[in-house]
């Protein structure tokens, strides 16, 4: 070990410690935008929309690379990421539609 080591390790663990605390926060984000969308997959079940809108899914892409790049974030992740939430969105949103249309026969 180099008379540095301690330092760097110190320094290490004061990066993982706040890697770890953002990663609650994502969690905890996600949580909380999820109880949002499963909310808007009642309102579209109630209202027999459908569980997709591409439209506003295209919007909601285009402004979140828009974010990504003010961020200095590669666009094409924040698309990625994005795209992975909206799919699983998606799923919730059909299977609250089938337990809705389950209900009523």
């Amino acid at each position: 070990m180099t008379s540095d080591s301690p330092s760097a390790l110190a320094e290490l663990e004061r990066l993982r410690a706040s890697i770890d605390n953002i990663d609650a926060a994502l969690i905890h984000m996600l949580a909380e935008r999820f109880r949002c969308t499963k909310a808007v997959g009642e309102l579209k079940a109630r209202s027999s929309l459908p569980a997709a809108d591409p439209n506003r899914e295209a919007r909601q892409i285009e402004r979140l690379r828009q974010l990504a790049r003010d961020a200095h974030l590669d666009p094409d992740f924040a698309e990625k990421f994005l795209a992975f939430v909206i799919r699983e969105v998606i799923r919730h949103h059909e299977a609250i539609a089938a337990q809705a249309n389950g209900s009523h026969e």
